[in-house]
């Protein structure tokens, strides 16, 4: 195995695509992706070889930090369990920055697709701290994908919504459900599982209807990734479960009948034709 570069050298990779180098005295918060650690991004992985220090968050694959040559402190929220306090989180951003270190701010998904980086970005921009974002991979796409499931399609819809299952205090957020159910065909629910239920009687009351299909995908992109396909009017018992989950609603769910290729991969026949032979994208 080629050992990792030190903090002073330059990785070839690095070099041939031009990153840009990680400073001392600066924060990167970047997107780890949705879980299989071979999704995190170049400029991702660079900044993990090159930080001194890094913040982890609860839901990146550790494989990623193997990578790492610098100190490695667990930062992790989440929903229902006892976490970091998000004040405590962003303080030691700060702190360690102002020290001189190179601090990386890892987090799964994409910092900025309800993962708190902008909270912690401005509280860096508040201190005085240049800071960088790294996007990721965010689980409302690359979950979705993993279990064989398009966020758009133009057969199924030419809208998608990403939706927060709970607010700041872990309540059902106080969205204009009616207005997204008329007008989202797709609906991409994160953090839901608590909520699943209460959302899916928003929606039906609004108009939606009970059997349109909806997917349960829990430790996405992961090897322990399991997948239930539902109904809207069924959600609420599916959704079930404490392990991390992506919530999907709207007729693009049925195209996992074509498209689950880790299924295929593991023997599981597909249905090419999951809306019949007449499609609009097979006729132009």
């Amino acid at each position: 195995m080629t050992p990792l570069p030190l903090h002073n050298e330059t990785h070839p990779l690095a070099e041939a695509l031009g990153l840009p180098p990680f400073e001392r005295g600066w924060v990167w918060l970047a997107g780890a992706g949705p879980g299989d650690p071979g999704l995190v991004t170049v400029l991702g992985a660079h900044a993990i070889q090159s930080a001194d220090v890094i913040l982890y968050d609860a839901l990146i694959d550790t494989a990623l930090l193997k990578l790492a040559r610098g100190e490695l402190i667990f930062a992790g929220k989440r929903a229902g369990v006892k976490s970091c306090r998000q004040s405590d989180i962003s303080r030691t951003l700060v702190s360690l920055a102002k020290k001189g270190k190179r601090v990386l701010r890892l987090k799964g998904g994409d910092p900025f697709v309800f993962g708190r980086g902008g909270e912690e970005a401005l509280a860096l921009a508040r201190a005085g701290v240049p800071f960088r974002i790294v996007p990721g991979v965010t689980a409302g796409i690359g979950g979705l994908a993993y279990a064989g499931i398009p966020v758009t399609h133009r057969d199924t819809n030419h809208a998608v919504t990403f939706v927060t299952g709970h607010d700041a205090n872990g309540q059902l957020p106080d969205l204009d459900w009616a207005s997204l159910a008329k007008g989202s065909p797709t609906l991409v629910l994160f953090m839901a599982r608590k909520h699943a239920g209460a959302i899916a009687a928003h929606l039906m009351a609004a108009g939606r209807r009970g059997d349109e299909p909806a997917a349960v995908v829990s430790d996405a992109a992961r090897d322990g990734q399991s997948v239930v396909v539902t109904t809207l009017a069924e959600l609420g018992a599916a959704a079930g479960g404490t392990a991390p989950a992506i919530i999907v609603i709207g007729e693009n769910v049925r195209l996992r009948e074509g498209l689950d290729w880790l299924g295929a991969m593991a023997g599981k026949a597909l249905n090419p034709w999951p809306f019949g032979a007449e499609t609009l994208s097979d006729a132009v």
